[in-house]
């Protein structure tokens, strides 16, 4: 794995792009510098919560298919292949592949990294942890989900990091309830990981997601009464708190994507897309 002398991550070698067959649908950002403003909204009909669910369906498989190779040795450039491989071959699209200029059809994020890693040809050790982020797009909508695993035999420190941030996410789905503002998500996942002195990232959130990659709309995993957006049936949107062992202030690597702790702490990520219903939440990237 590639380190510096103080055992920190450090950028490992990229592969050529990934090439993806002619016939599938790209979102509308591929070959440009960035996406075309929103104005869609965040509400979906029954028809389209089915179209994103499905696109959830592919990514979540993706990920199966990835956690299965999971093991000291192997490389997240490996790991990156197999989501490739798989979202291609059941005809979306991987939605991070050339959104913005990124570079790969998934984010790795290993041990200290909080979110968008770029897979390359860092291995994997024996006590790692390693997040996999996929988002596919098919029929015209995007479903986004991340997991973080486990590698190896690790400590129960990290063990313990994985599972609670798991149910972090949980606490979070379960505060949906349509007429709540969004700000009790947050409250939920921060007073949860207040118990076991974890840092909650404020900077990243979740979002709006569907018939855009990223509406506009905040989801915050702290306490943050200025978001005040409303929760309405149909409505959906990704929830996916990031939790660290140590601080929450973080770094951005030169590559402009990679987020790390400023402090090398641990961190974990799980995150879903979902839809509010008329009784709280349905997940839509369940595999």
């Amino acid at each position: 794995m590639p380190k510096n002398a103080h055992g920190t991550l450090i950028p490992g070698r990229l592969s050529p792009t990934r090439a993806v067959p002619a016939e599938i649908r790209r979102p509308e950002y591929v070959g440009r510098r960035a996406p075309s403003p929103y104005t869609g909204g965040d509400l979906y009909s029954p028809a389209e919560v089915e179209g994103v669910r499905a696109a959830g369906r592919v990514a979540a498989r993706a990920i199966e298919a990835a956690a299965a190779a999971i093991r000291p040795g192997v490389t997240t450039e490996e790991l990156d292949r197999i989501v490739h491989e798989y979202v291609v071959g059941h005809g979306a699209y991987p939605s991070t592949l050339g959104y913005r200029g990124f570079p790969k059809s998934s984010c790795t994020s290993v041990n200290e990294v909080i979110c968008h890693g770029i897979p390359d040809d860092t291995v994997l050790g024996d006590g790692d942890l390693v997040n996999i982020d996929v988002t596919a797009y098919l029929d015209g909508f995007h479903g986004d989900l991340n997991h973080t695993f486990l590698v190896g035999e690790t400590r129960e420190e990290a063990a313990l990091l994985v599972e609670r941030t798991r149910e972090a996410l949980a606490r979070g789905i379960r505060a949906v309830a349509p007429g709540r503002q969004v700000n009790v998500i947050g409250r939920a996942i921060e007073a949860y990981a207040r118990r076991f002195g974890y840092g909650v990232v404020r900077d990243y959130t979740g979002h709006g997601v569907g018939r855009a990659f990223h509406s506009g709309l905040i989801i915050p995993h702290y306490d943050a009464p200025e978001f005040d957006t409303v929760m309405e049936p149909g409505m959906v949107f990704t929830i996916e708190p990031m939790l660290t062992i140590g601080g929450i202030e973080w770094d951005l690597w030169p590559d402009e994507w990679t987020v790390v702790t400023r402090d090398g702490s641990l961190t974990a990520q799980f995150e879903h897309t979902l839809v509010v219903t008329e009784r709280g939440a349905d997940i839509l990237t369940l595999p």
